[in-house]
């Protein structure tokens, strides 16, 4: 007879991969069960759910509840480091919270001990929180992107609440007093908090300090502070983002007064697996065979024995890693030899991906992008999605996503092939 000793929060906490740098080895599941949501922000469009997007709001399937306790069970099966199931969309939790509520019970009476996560924008928690807490869900994300109703009404469009439809200040206010109010309870009740932070140029990134001041006065855990992604069809959708010089400066900063997360990969509402290596295109069909893609690298050598590298990069402009994966129409090649970085050509490709009703089903033109840079070690990207990112496992290709130079991009993805500068 097994016995099962639950584990305390402490011990939860340092195996979520979200709350825990040094977590890697452990892998998380979101389930996609909440589709509504209460907030409009600027910054998304939850309506693009191509596969080939990699951001939060994004999922390709919508699941009940006893569809997520199913699939939980399969992939609790194949994913044996699998330690954490969290709730982040492509919606609200807390804005279906009947399905929440439902889902967690169902995976719980599986799985005892799993932990539960959510990510929520915090309008409903007031009304929500003391039954999170009852749910045993130990570790809640909310995003605040401001303390200062002013600036909330540059970043949210509306908020709905209780039926009711605020704009502008008025909103920020209610949204603001519900976040905080949620905020201070869970963490009176041992509840460890993330809370996201968009850094969005010109509006909100010289106040994210006091955000984060504020947010550490009402109990947070921790601060993660992330670049605005730029979603075509929303109101942000042509703003500039942060490269992340300015990111990496702005934590640093924040770090002086609380916990920064630094290895966020702005996942999906159905992302599984590990932060650095998502399968969740593996379980889209959940009730057939599972394969896995794992792969050894391959080290490439030249003739005098050192290792040398290639590499494709997505840049609209030949200076920086800026495009995303699917919207590619020429790759810059470099190769690399010890220190030695030098651009070999560019290749051109038909793009892949040309929006949601035309970006899956078109087996030709990926893989004719992926026989333009079948010689490569790696890719480059802004951002990628799950399908181009299990072809190119397939091949050996590594996948780094960044936003910098070309040239600090290619000696960070040398130095994560093993190789450091």
């Amino acid at each position: 007879m097994s016995i099962n000793f639950a584990r305390s929060i402490e011990e939860k906490t340092f195996e979520h991969p979200c709350y825990n740098c040094i977590a890697h080895k452990y892998a998380r599941m979101h389930i996609p069960v909440a589709p509504k949501c209460n907030v409009s922000c600027n910054f998304c469009n939850r309506k693009y759910d191509c596969i080939n997007e990699s951001r939060p709001g994004v999922t390709s399937e919508i699941l009940s509840p006893k569809d997520a306790r199913d699939k939980f069970k399969i992939v609790k099966n194949s994913v044996k480091n699998l330690t954490v199931v969290g709730i982040a969309g492509p919606g609200d939790p807390l804005a279906n919270f009947e399905e929440t509520r439902e889902s967690i019970k169902l995976i719980k009476k599986e799985c005892p001990d799993i932990t539960f996560c959510l990510s929520t924008n915090g309008l409903m928690l007031p009304a929500y929180a003391g039954e999170l807490v009852k749910l045993g869900v130990t570790h809640v994300t909310i995003t605040i992107n401001a303390v200062d109703p002013q600036i909330d009404a540059q970043i949210y469009k509306y908020v709905n609440y209780r039926g009711n439809t605020f704009v502008g200040v008025e909103a920020g206010k209610i949204l603001l007093h519900n976040q905080l109010s949620g905020l201070r309870y869970l963490a009176g009740e041992g509840i460890v908090c993330k809370i996201n932070i968009v850094m969005i140029k010109g509006i909100n990134d010289a106040h994210i300090p006091e955000i984060v001041k504020k947010v550490k006065e009402c109990g947070a855990y921790m601060t993660n502070i992330m670049p605005l992604i730029p979603v075509k069809g929303s109101v942000f959708g042509n703003r500039d983002t942060v490269d992340e010089y300015e990111l990496a400066d702005m934590r640093k900063k924040c770090g002086k007064y609380l916990k920064q997360m630094y290895h966020c990969r702005q996942c999906r509402a159905d992302a599984i697996g590990s932060l650095d290596r998502d399968v969740s295109a593996q379980f889209r069909n959940y009730n057939k065979n599972i394969t896995t893609i794992d792969k050894p690298e391959e080290i490439h050598k030249n003739d005098s024995g050192h290792r040398s590298y290639r590499f494709a990069v997505a840049s609209s402009s030949g200076d920086y890693v800026d495009e995303h994966f699917g919207h590619v129409s020429e790759f810059y090649v470099y190769d690399v030899s010890d220190d030695d970085i030098k651009f070999r050509e560019k290749r051109n490709v038909e793009m892949y991906c040309r929006g949601p009703q035309e970006c899956s089903g078109h087996d030709d033109r990926i893989s004719g992008v992926m026989k333009c840079i079948e010689d490569c070690n790696g890719v480059l990207v802004l951002r990628i999605g799950f399908e181009p990112v299990i072809k190119l496992h397939e091949r050996g290709i590594r996948v780094f996503q960044m936003y910098s130079t070309i040239e600090e991009g290619i000696k960070r993805a040398v130095k994560l092939m093993g190789k450091c500068f």
